[in-house]
């Protein structure tokens, strides 16, 4: 894609050249900070709380407030990147970060700490789509499931790594370098990304759809504001959670309609009449509620249930992380090779199946069986997740990229955090009705047995990509891609 990134083909051959590893690693770095920061702050709320003598309930615009700037800016990723270079709002993004990181660390008060966690949102909220992007154009098709599946590693370990650093830092300096320990990372990684990405030619472009921004920058922070409020008030129908929920899903939903009618829009919907990429693109929503949600039920069983603090809970989460990384090269592999239809609907059904043990949860259950249990889960969800993810990509033509993967990402937030708040408010319910240390940890079983309904629902849209694959090698012609009406007509068969 000459628009995005100059550098040499990388389709023609199965082996990965050094280069999109050096890539690689300067993504990931990037990718560490961000998704990192989403679940590191969590931990140190109650002490924001005391040091700032705010209330919890200004002080968790915290970490709203940073999820509420990254779901506004991710959808002007795409045109960014074709509009200034990948490379330029890649080192962009990674300098608000740190210097959003910085800040942080100077507040000397809540709204101070707030605004400055708001302009660290923005920055990060571009570095994993944009990085993305690069990963997906320096790879190539045929290689897509093993670079994207180093680069996942840090999604999927972030949730479990962030509270245990948080800890960590909490128990041995002040609060403060939570956000300090970004700032030489994110000086590494604009060095690094400076001196190693590609350069790109600052390229003509179509002006900024203001109306589509205006739509998706209002609808998707409210969205994920009422979602929050789902989990903060425990209820589905309580009107913080109905109005902005509502108010969001109307103003997504007139963008779609708009987007389908304008002939450039600031996120090209009509890749989605594409069944490979909508079928993956749904899984992997499906897919990201069970994760992100499951992950939450884990930490707060250490924590209520067993009683450990913030750094055992964190270490006793790891095992099903360790098994995700440990997998993750082996999908990725496996993806290239099968396609990702099939492995995504096996590592779906092993995630459920795996989950079921987890529904059976009690107060003394054996501590070394969970966390078996969760490495093999990992092992699990590492194989249906990174199929599913490089099947979305490697349908795409290059210069497609931009388009897409903004919206991958919106997809894998909003699926998340449906997922948290639906078993947030199972586990609540079933607390609330609980007066004995066996029913609470039942309520925590309650909330893995919903973990497998909501992993089960992706088997449909894993179904339809494993079909939608086959379709397209049967319909393919030998010098590209298959005709979308004759691919789409096969797979409704």
């Amino acid at each position: 894609m000459d628009d995005i990134l100059s550098m040499p083909s990388s389709t023609d051959s199965d082996r990965i050249d050094a280069y999109v590893w050096r890539i690689s690693a300067v993504v990931i770095m990037g990718s560490i900070m961000s998704i990192l920061d989403t679940t590191i702050v969590n931990v140190a709320l109650d002490t924001l709380s005391r040091d700032l003598h705010a209330t919890i309930d200004n002080i968790q615009w915290v970490a709203t407030g940073y999820l509420l700037s990254l779901a506004a800016v991710i959808p002007v990723t795409g045109w960014a990147a074709r509009r200034f270079g990948a490379k330029q709002v890649y080192i962009t993004s990674l300098v608000l970060f740190t210097a959003g990181s910085a800040l942080c660390g100077l507040a000397g008060s809540t709204t101070e700490l707030i605004l400055f966690r708001v302009l660290q949102g923005v920055g990060g909220g571009m570095i994993l789509p944009v990085g993305q992007l690069m990963m997906a154009e320096a790879a190539g098709p045929k290689r897509m499931g093993r670079v994207m599946s180093v680069v996942a590693v840090p999604a999927m370990l972030a949730p479990i790594l962030g509270p245990t650093i948080g800890g960590l830092i909490l128990d041995n300096a002040s609060w403060r370098w939570i956000f300090y320990v970004n700032v030489p990372i994110g000086l590494i990684a604009v060095i690094s990304a400076v001196r190693i990405l590609p350069t790109v030619a600052r390229q003509r472009t179509e002006a900024l759809d203001y109306k589509g921004l205006i739509l998706m920058a209002t609808g998707l922070p409210l969205i994920t504001y009422g979602l929050a409020e789902i989990g903060a008030t425990g209820s589905f129908t309580a009107f913080k959670v109905v109005g902005p929920l509502a108010a969001g899903l109307v103003l997504v939903g007139v963008f779609g309609v708009y987007a389908l009618r304008v002939p450039r829009p600031l996120l090209n919907l009509r890749l989605y009449k594409r069944p490979t990429f909508a079928s993956a693109s749904i899984a992997m929503f499906c897919i990201g509620a069970a994760l992100f949600g499951g992950m939450i039920l884990l930490p707060l069983y250490w924590q209520t249930i067993r009683h450990e603090d913030v750094v055992v809970t964190g270490l006793l989460t790891a095992p099903q992380g360790i098994g995700m990384a440990l997998m993750m090269p082996i999908a990725g592999r496996l993806t290239d090779r099968f396609g990702g239809g099939p492995l995504a609907l096996f590592g779906v059904l092993l995630t459920a199946v795996t989950t079921v043990p987890f529904g059976l949860i009690g107060a003394h259950t054996s501590i070394p069986w969970l966390c078996v249990t969760m490495v093999i889960r990992g092992f699990c969800i590492g194989f249906a997740f990174m199929p599913a993810m490089s099947a979305a990509f490697a349908s795409l033509e290059r210069h497609e990229l931009s388009d897409a993967t903004p919206q991958l990402n919106v997809l894998q937030r909003v699926g998340g955090s449906i997922g948290i708040a639906v078993l947030a408010v199972v586990l609540q319910r079933g607390l609330d009705s609980a007066h004995s240390l066996s029913a609470q940890a039942s309520a925590y079983g309650t909330a893995f047995w919903w973990a497998v309904g909501l992993t089960a629902l992706a088997i449909i849209p894993c179904i339809v990509l494993m079909r939608a694959e086959r379709a397209a090698k049967r319909t393919a012609d030998p010098g590209g891609a298959p005709d979308e009406a004759t691919l789409a007509e096969a797979v409704a068969a």
